[in-house]
């Protein structure tokens, strides 16, 4: 245990004993010194601190320094009234010294003090704690909102997101615990009044009964101890009163409490003139002396000149010096150079025309929508979208918006904003007029046309969409086909973390042996770019750990897990009670595929020559085009010993098109093949 902890849990033991075993009355001088040493040092690091966060052990810390001083005060007690007036020099020194061995004005300032720290800085403290308490926990999600506000709008990362919503979470529970540490304080300051009562009483009844004195002996003897015993406890009290009242009312601010006052306080230096001439005024026209007033005046009025000389010499160095040297300054650091490496894994640009669809204050909703797709694609694909950077740029047209993909332009659309984009059921109505256009997410034809047609338009059975709604379907769809691109390594990870928290064990058995991150990032990239969703990372772990010490091939391994998916992939090509409508590969073909596949050490792959190549894919082709004309979506259907060889030779020319094996579809799927890839 480091030296640091176990002295805590010393001092915590060391309050016990004061409670139960006398202690001699020099270690109680020492204890004493250390009780006003350490409430030194708390009201120091309190206004040192620019927030509370950056103190935020201090409700504890109220809690085991108010114990220390009440474990002193049984100690001090027991010296006073059980060692006949022997409590130590310090406690003297205190009686006799501080106050002038004058019982009564020693009582009084004892009074004072108690009077100050109970009624004025203890009531005020609890009552900021518990405002600021409710008032943060009110202000929670509002604050969650903002944070999400700004993740998707692409102006703070994950970490810095996931660091300010624990800020928050510590903010609340600091509040909490000081609307509760509070009472501490105000629990000590009566216990102190009750204390110093208790002595006085029985110092009376001790002097007088035990030891022979006189009533006003044993008055003065004992009184004056308990005096100074009690400004030993509350003058330490009093500081640690104080650091309540700071910190709890201490805001975020740019440094510490000395810079605050004096930057702030002293931000007007006119108001030093005033000051000053008023205090002059006071000298001449009242009986206070004048030196005294003179003296005040002129350091007011010397302060203000050099303020405001110091402010304008500040703003004529910055004249002097220029923006474009500061420029060149940011220009010349490596730090800047670093950031222009930055390539955000999506990008969403628009022209100036689209503003209003961002901009909330216009009543653009898209930052809500980033928010909901994010969370859509969560619950479908089962991968954690990375924040989506949303931003103007004035080289696009006015209506025109592009997607990026770390760094490319990967789709572009146009939308007019106050249109809505209507797409025909197969029968176009005539009366149904606007601009053409191309439904950007599945390049379906479609039209723009007015606000005031929308109603006609749905009546004649077209399909109606607002602008947002054709924007944010464009980016869900884009981010779908290439989900296969933004998991990497560093997002694998995250994955396999989160699945570690529930199923360490099986996260034990997959990975680092026998399969790397890389590894397991390569089969999650093969089914994402397949659409089959990961979110089922149990299952995919769990036939990961039974062959991956079997192969080392990411391809086979991912067959192994679509396989196990076979009940997912099932529901998410065909419904249930309904027939699946395939094309199925001919044994022609199959054996085809299977006799071109060339093993090597670095995996296998199709070696056919490029006439039967080209033949299969036109036949494939032939017999989509067929398939779609019905109106029925394409999937093809083969052995699963080629599957994986099959999608790869038709995945450049029809990569849309679903590749599946029998062994991925359950039992109970009725299958119909409505049409053959042959070789022609």
């Amino acid at each position: 245990m480091p030296m640091k902890d176990f002295s805590i849990l010393l001092g915590v033991i060391l309050i016990v004993i004061m409670l139960i075993i006398p202690l001699p009355t020099g270690m109680i001088d020492f204890l004493i010194i250390i009780n006003i040493s350490i409430a030194l040092l708390i009201i120091l690091v309190s206004m040192n601190t620019r927030e509370p966060l950056q103190f935020s052990i201090f409700p504890t810390l109220l809690l085991l320094i108010t114990l220390f001083r009440l474990g002193l005060n049984v100690s001090t007690t027991r010296a006073i009234l059980g060692n006949q007036g022997d409590a130590g020099n310090v406690i003297e020194t205190f009686g006799q010294f501080v106050v002038g061995g004058n019982a009564l004005v020693g009582f009084v300032v004892f009074v004072i003090l108690v009077v100050i720290q109970f009624i004025v800085i203890t009531k005020g403290a609890e009552r900021v704690s518990e405002v600021g308490a409710r008032f943060t926990l009110d202000a929670m999600p509002g604050k969650q909102m903002s944070i999400d506000a700004d993740l998707n709008a692409g102006i703070i990362s994950d970490s810095d997101a996931r660091d300010r919503r624990k800020k928050i979470e510590q903010e609340a529970d600091f509040y909490g615990s000081m609307d509760g540490a509070s009472k501490f304080v105000k629990g000590d300051a009566i216990a102190g009044i009750v204390i110093v009562i208790i002595n006085i009483i029985f110092g009376l009844v001790i002097g007088m009964g035990q030891e022979g004195l006189a009533i006003g002996e044993a008055a003065g003897k004992y009184t004056l101890l308990t005096v100074g015993d009690g400004l030993v406890s509350q003058i330490p009290a009093l500081l640690v009163s104080t650091a309540t009242g700071i910190v709890v009312t201490r805001a975020a601010s740019e440094g510490n409490l000395g810079h605050d006052i004096t930057k702030q306080l002293l931000a007007y230096p006119k108001m030093l003139y005033v000051a000053g001439g008023t205090i002059a005024l006071l000298g001449f026209f009242t009986p206070i002396q004048a030196g005294v007033t003179t003296v005040v005046a002129l350091i007011l009025g010397v302060g203000g000149f050099m303020l405001e000389r110091n402010e304008k010499s500040i703003p004529e160095l910055e004249e002097a010096n220029g923006d474009g040297e500061e420029v060149e300054e940011d220009i010349k650091s490596p730090e800047s150079v670093v950031n222009l490496l930055q390539i955000d894994p999506i990008e969403f640009e628009f022209g100036y025309g689209l503003i209003p669809l961002a901009d909330a204050n216009q009543g653009g909703d898209l930052l809500d929508r980033v928010v909901m797709i994010r969370r859509q694609l969560a619950i479908e694909m089962g991968m954690i979208v990375p924040v989506i950077r949303i931003r103007d740029n004035i080289q696009l047209q006015p209506n025109e918006y592009s997607i990026k993909i770390k760094g490319n332009e990967i789709a572009k659309g146009e939308l007019l904003l106050d249109h809505f984009m209507a797409m025909s059921p197969g029968v176009d109505d005539e009366e149904i007029v606007g601009i053409e256009t191309v439904e950007p997410a599945f390049g379906l034809p479609a039209i723009w046309i007015a606000e005031d047609m929308k109603d006609q338009a749905e009546l004649a059975g077209y399909t109606v969409v607002d602008p947002p709604s054709v924007v944010s379907t464009h980016l869900t769809e884009v981010i779908k086909r290439h989900a296969h691109e933004l998991i990497g390594r560093q997002e694998t990870k995250q994955l396999i973390d989160h699945l570690n928290e529930s199923y360490p064990t099986l996260v034990e058995e997959v990975t680092p042996n026998p399969l790397s991150t890389g590894e397991i990032q390569k089969v999650l990239s093969s089914l994402l770019k397949e659409k089959v969703s990961i979110r089922n990372l149990p299952i995919i772990f769990e036939t990961l750990a039974d062959y991956g010490q079997m192969t080392k091939d990411t391809d086979l391994l991912t067959e192994y897990v679509r396989q196990a998916l076979s009940r997912q992939i099932t529901k998410q090509y065909v419904a249930e009670g309904e027939s699946l409508y395939v094309l199925t590969v001919s044994g022609s073909v199959e054996k085809l595929l299977a006799d071109a596949v060339q093993q090597t050490e670095h995996g296998s792959f199709l070696n056919l020559d490029p006439n039967t190549m080209q033949s299969i894919i036109e036949s494939t082709m032939t017999e989509v085009e067929r398939m779609q004309e019905t109106g029925q979506m394409p999937i093809i259907l083969c052995s699963p010993a080629v599957r994986m060889y099959a999608r790869h030779l038709l995945e450049r020319y029809i990569p849309h098109i679903p590749v599946l094996s029998y062994n991925e579809l359950e039992s109970y799927i009725e299958v119909q093949s409505v049409g053959v890839v042959n070789v022609k």
